[in-house]
């Protein structure tokens, strides 16, 4: 069975279309810069805009949700992608969606969730496009099981620096483009539509373990002990209290819920997507209210409401998106912004990760928002993210000395042959990164080859000098 147009639209004339100077940062808030935001949804459009595009290229923006620059593009073009939000068809019996690239992934689960489908993977938010998750090459809470993000893609469209729309796959003759594109961070072209293999559930519940956790030893134990026995798995841990709690946390784990794991009262609508947002942040917080008091006393709170139990039924918001609920939670981090700091090491570096919380929690800056979580093996895309070991993440308020603590991090997971993520990352070197990711030359050579003349650029690109030449 098949459910086509969902949301019938006819493109909108050229009239509709719109050029706007427009300041813009990612989600962290951090590093402004200005361009020329292109407005449309007209693929013709788009395609001239790339063709044309002047001295300081051009890039495609979705809903601006990686933290960092790569979605900015200072004095050039940034195609907005928002408007190409249709899905064009949901193939039930095969399991198959085929959407367009700024359709949000929040969008496409309430549209499948009815039909007793599930997209593969989900990042922390579910506000974020599939050209950005293509992009970015995302990952959730079930990398350990699920891969990444393009895993589960069949197709995509992108257009390319000449203007053509080409249909790649990962397992055609344009696989090494398709692989350049998945983690490519949009500088290979612009990804306009793809089809994503989906999951079957029978309900939009998880059924979830949580295990309260003393200290950062006890987690670690824990996790390397039993992760494999649940699709999903993450921690949070606190990272302001010193001495023998320090590192203190709970394990949040499950699986998609059968049908006869919910109570009478769910199963008379077992695929009812709820997933509300309560309310929106308003811009008005100053810098600095996440000091060691208020992220003492959230860490407190946070610890004590999560006791250990077990077989719990919860929605998505509670088990993968409680962020969600409020709209521009960045807000509260006040003008200055802040960074989240992502990176993975290898299994047998559980070292690196107690003393890169400890260099955390001794050089006074704050973070109450730590995940820790387990990797399966890599994909063959040469900037995925992900690969085999430990992933921790932080959210760090930009203050005085941040830049010091990072570069330390930085040199930290270098010795331990680790790597930084290209969707969180907002300061790190040239140098740096390219020390983390040995196959970024392979990866230029793909890119070079479909843009020669380098027309697709951002801010993030100038500054890790991706784009070379």
């Amino acid at each position: 069975m098949s459910i086509p147009g969902l949301k019938p639209r006819p493109v909108p004339d050229t009239d509709g279309t719109t050029r706007t100077p427009q300041r813009l940062t990612g989600w962290g808030r951090t590093a402004p810069t200005t361009a020329t935001v292109l407005h449309t949804a007209d693929l013709d459009v788009i395609a001239e805009a790339v063709r044309t595009a002047g001295p300081r290229g051009v890039i495609a923006r979705g809903l601006g949700r990686s933290y960092g620059d790569p979605a900015q593009n200072a004095g050039g073009l940034v195609v907005d992608m928002t408007a190409l939000d249709r899905i064009h068809d949901i193939d039930v019996d095969a399991a198959v969606a085929d959407v367009d690239a700024g359709c949000s992934l929040d969008k496409l689960l309430r549209a499948v969730v009815p039909h007793g489908l599930w997209v593969p993977v989900l990042p922390g938010t579910r506000q974020v496009t599939v050209g950005g998750a293509i992009g970015a090459d995302i990952h959730g809470g079930n990398h350990h099981t699920q891969g990444t993000f393009t895993r589960h893609v069949l197709s995509l469209d992108l257009l390319t620096a000449d203007g053509q729309i080409r249909t790649i796959t990962p397992d055609g003759p344009d696989r090494e483009l398709f692989l350049a594109t998945t983690g490519g961070m949009g500088l290979t072209g612009v990804v306009l539509r793809a089809r994503i293999r989906l999951d079957r559930v029978e309900t939009s519940y998880f059924i979830a373990d949580v295990e309260q956790t003393p200290d950062f030893d006890d987690m670690l134990e824990r996790l390397q002990k039993n992760d494999e026995n649940y699709t999903y798995s993450k921690t949070w841990f606190d990272s302001v209290t010193k001495g023998e709690h320090m590192g203190r946390g709970f394990l949040l784990r499950g699986s998609s819920a059968k049908l006869s794991d919910l109570p009478p009262e769910l199963r008379k609508d077992p695929l009812k997507f709820d997933a509300p947002q309560l309310a929106r942040f308003p811009d008005l917080f100053p810098s600095g209210m996440l000091n060691r008091l208020s992220a003492k006393a959230l860490n407190e709170f946070y610890y004590r409401k999560s006791k250990t139990k077990s077989g719990v039924v919860q929605n998505i918001t509670q088990f993968y998106h409680l962020l969600d609920l409020f709209a521009d939670w960045n807000r509260a981090y006040g003008p200055d912004g802040f960074l989240q700091y992502q990176f993975v090491v290898p299994f047998d570096r559980t070292d690196l990760l107690k003393s890169s919380m400890e260099a955390i929690v001794e050089s006074g800056h704050i973070s109450a928002l730590n995940v820790l979580k387990r990797f399966g093996d890599a994909n063959d895309a040469p900037l995925s993210f992900p690969t085999r070991g430990w992933t921790l993440a932080v959210d760090l308020p930009v203050k005085k000395g941040l830049g010091q603590l990072c570069d330390l991090l930085d040199e930290m997971v270098l010795d331990a042959g680790g790597r930084l993520y290209l969707a969180k990352d907002s300061r790190t070197t040239a140098d740096r990164f390219a020390r983390m990711y040995p196959e970024l030359p392979a990866w230029r050579k793909v890119r070079d080859e479909v843009d020669p003349e380098r027309k697709f650029a951002s801010d993030q690109s100038r500054r890790l000098q991706l784009v070379t030449g």
